[in-house]
């Protein structure tokens, strides 16, 4: 699978594109659609993942549902498999409430949203946020295996071991 990136809008938020063959999904389409269409390109958008519901993450979202004509996976939903792109939809609630972590298990990556952060963790005093539930979710997410790359909604991606090393919220 190839993981690509595009940093829309004035927070820079991390759109991906994740594609096998000419088949792709979209994780996150903050803002800038034509950054985001240019960066699909010619393939076929099977789906919308969306992390959480702020407006940095889905300020493009109906410009992709209406260009692409595609269904949209959150926190509502119970997907696992949209064609060749298998995933496991962990419920991660902290930074807000309908905050989901998409584990591609086979590619042994982890798209988090604003779960963590490369040495940080993404706020809880916003509305629908809880420190309560960020422990809860950190405690679940370590885990995991310490060689899962995380590909944050902002910022650089990482992994779940250098986290759990140098993150002081996991550690």
């Amino acid at each position: 699978m190839k993981v690509e990136k595009v940093e829309v809008g004035f927070l820079k938020e991390n759109c991906y594109v994740l594609s096998i063959d000419n088949k792709c999904l979209i994780i996150d389409p903050g803002d800038e659609f034509l950054k985001i269409k240019d960066l699909v390109g010619n393939k076929k958008v099977l789906g919308i993942l969306i992390t959480h519901y702020h407006f940095d993450h889905v300020g493009a979202l109906n410009d992709c549902i209406n260009f692409y004509k595609c269904d949209v996976i959150d926190y509502n939903n119970n997907a696992s498999v949209i064609g060749p792109f298998k995933f496991e939809m962990i419920k991660t609630p902290g930074h807000k409430e309908d905050a989901i972590t998409y584990y591609f298990k086979d590619s042994n990556i982890m798209f988090v949203g604003d779960f963590i952060f490369k040495k940080s963790i993404g706020r809880c005093d916003l509305e629908g946020g809880s420190i309560l539930k960020m422990k809860e979710s950190i405690n679940l997410i370590k885990k995991y295996n310490d060689d899962i790359i995380l590909y944050p909604g902002h910022g650089d991606f990482t992994t779940l071991g250098y986290e759990k090393e140098n993150n002081i919220y996991l550690g």
